[in-house]
């Protein structure tokens, strides 16, 4: 008798769904071929759902990108705990996907563990800051566009009282966070911001929940980064008079378009085939890919149904700032990142 061990046994049934799912999803051309004349194949593990309008479904729409502009083959996971993260990049690399990415801050240690026993599969990681041979991250300057949004919020403020609510306190959403608070600060110089976490990024009651409080504290404008957690947010501020929101992520202008004041988007379909065509083309190299307003991939998105409520001068000032941005001329009030990787 033949005794399979357990790793090896996940690694058949592994290969069995994700040959399931690349069925289900058919390339549009012929142009996904590998070197040998294997299927250029790419993987994502989100840390949530898809449909949270936020972080995970914008990393999908990245996917969907690179399966139909380069004809790649697909496959998706949802994960939940590190030993799930480090278990499916170990059985992407076994299956010999040639790009996997574990979409989060909280991959980083996963994929050094894993990235040294499968040198022909490349890691990429959202958020980090770590490289090795075949290990490489994407780090978003959340900064910029979320300095933008605290200029706004507090032009609109009139309580003097803003909140920001995030899910946990991974370093990109903290950074992002203390930016708001200067772009606050450089408005409203008394103005007082509240920030809050909710300890994980599903649970849409505690997002809501965590709102209600802030908003019963006298906040009226909140910044919020917490993925689908961040729905329950939403509706808080839909609920209550003379609330606003902000949204993160992606451009979440439609989910409460009467109480959104704008987005801090990343344009994660463009970030993600950036690195995509770098592994097909065997043009990649292992580094962090620093991706601000001057590379397109951030932006600060106003909701146009909300331009009135903003100050005449304020849209000026963020416009100004924004070009700054772009240009490389913006002073920057908070540490400097990595020289940008164009």
């Amino acid at each position: 008798m033949i005794i399979l061990s357990r790793f090896l046994f996940r690694v058949l049934v592994f290969n069995i769904v994700v040959g399931s799912l690349a069925a289900c999803s058919p390339a549009k051309n012929s142009s996904g071929d590998q070197a040998g004349g294997e299927r250029f194949s790419v993987a994502l593990l989100t840390p949530g759902p898809i449909s949270d309008q936020s972080w995970n479904g914008g990393a999908y729409e990245g996917l969907m990108r690179i399966r139909d502009s380069l004809g790649a083959q697909v496959s998706h996971i949802q994960t939940k705990t590190p030993a799930e993260f480090e278990e499916n990049f170990r059985q992407y690399g076994a299956s010999g996907y040639a790009l996997v990415f574990g979409h989060g801050f909280e991959f980083q240690d996963a994929a050094a563990r894993v990235g040294p026993s499968f040198p022909k599969t490349v890691y990429v990681t959202t958020g980090g800051t770590r490289t090795s041979a075949n290990v490489a991250a994407m780090s978003f300057a959340f900064e910029e566009p979320s300095y933008l949004a605290g200029i706004i919020a507090a032009s609109v403020s009139t309580s003097g009282i803003i909140g920001c609510i995030g899910g946990t306190e991974l370093p990109p959403v903290k950074s992002g966070f203390a930016a708001f608070v200067q772009g606050v600060h450089a408005v409203k110089p008394t103005a007082r911001v509240v920030i809050a976490y909710l300890g994980n990024w599903d649970d849409a009651s505690a997002g809501k929940e965590q709102a209600l409080a802030q908003i019963a504290q006298g906040v009226d404008v909140i910044y919020q980064n917490a993925d689908a957690a961040g729905l329950g947010i939403f509706q808080a501020a839909k609920e209550s008079k003379g609330v606003y929101i902000i949204g993160s992520n992606s451009n979440q202008n439609h989910v409460a378009p009467m109480v959104t004041l704008g987005s801090v988007v990343i344009d994660l379909p463009s970030a993600f085939m950036s690195i995509a065509r770098e592994v097909k083309n065997g043009v990649f190299a292992p580094r962090v890919h620093v991706l601000d307003t001057r590379s397109g991939v951030m932006q600060w998105v106003l909701n146009p149904s909300m331009k009135p409520v903003v100050p005449p001068q304020i849209l000026q000032l963020v416009d100004s700032v924004e070009r700054q941005m772009r240009d490389g001329t913006f002073a920057s009030p908070w540490p400097s990142r990595m020289p940008e990787d164009r």
